[in-house]
């Protein structure tokens, strides 16, 4: 895995004060794992990952779809350095948003818009590529169940020991009373960005979307950073993005179980 080059991405929202979620991911990110042996900071590219996304887009023209399972800085930045980077998007998949007024970290917005909602409103308007989100509501109805992730934890690899090490921290969080009262469809394991990712690789894993030109709310008390759906037309956006309903579970289920062996 350290073939795979290493951009380091803006460090502050555009606007907003910058959200930690450490208590999620740990604070390194990686559950807080100590790990003598993790590659350092000598990894990363001097490139940094504006310049990243920008040259490798403009290289490969409709050959790269972009995934993000973040707060958005990096891309609303490459759109405004380079306007024309949509259109050589092959497909655009984010994490993120809501499309109930749903919260998981204000009471009507999920964390990577409210993260830096004015990078989420650009994104959404800015990038007319074909786009498909996986919502916070849309991940929660989609849980798998603890005794599938025991079972993929569980496999003789490498890899599901590092899963298993990192994982730890952030699953003792999710399984708190607080967390799982969230999850819409009841206790279990909702590997939230993974929906995206998989999404990315094989889009018939998506069994049922639906199309609707969307929007960021910015100025609201208690809706800052939530993704409003225009079902009216109102917005009178010509783009509208793929909002994910269901999935193919059994069929993500292999796909990572295959991932750690």
């Amino acid at each position: 895995m350290t073939q795979i080059p290493v951009y380091r991405g803006c460090s502050q929202p555009l606007v907003a004060q910058k959200l930690h979620a450490g208590d999620f991911h740990g604070k390194d990110g990686l559950g807080d794992a100590p790990d003598p042996h993790a590659p350092g900071l000598e990894l990363l590219q001097e490139e940094k990952a504006v310049q990243a996304i920008i040259r490798i887009v403009n290289e490969n023209p409709g050959e790269v779809t972009l995934v993000a399972t973040a707060p958005l800085t990096n891309l609303a930045v490459a759109v405004e350095v380079d306007p024309s980077l949509p259109e050589k998007l092959k497909a655009l998949y984010i994490m993120g948003g809501n499309t109930e007024s749903r919260g998981n970290i204000t009471p009507c917005g999920e964390f990577n818009f409210v993260a830096d909602s004015e990078a989420a409103h650009i994104v959404l308007d800015r990038y007319t590529c074909p786009t498909y989100i996986a919502t916070w509501e849309f991940s929660c109805r989609n849980i798998l169940p603890w005794s599938f992730c025991d079972t993929w934890l569980a496999q003789d690899s490498d890899k599901a020991r590092f899963m298993e090490r990192i994982f730890q921290h952030t699953r003792e969080m999710v399984q708190t009373e607080r967390y799982q009262k969230e999850l819409v469809a009841g206790s279990g394991f909702n590997s939230c960005d993974s929906y995206a990712l998989a999404a990315a690789i094989d889009n018939t894993l998506v069994t049922e979307s639906e199309q609707v030109a969307v929007t960021v709310e910015l100025e609201g008390k208690y809706t800052r950073g939530m993704m409003v759906l225009d079902y009216l037309d109102l917005l009178h956006k010509k783009h509208k993005v793929f909002i994910m309903k269901k999935f193919d579970l059994e069929r993500f289920r292999q796909m990572l179980m295959h991932a750690l062996k």
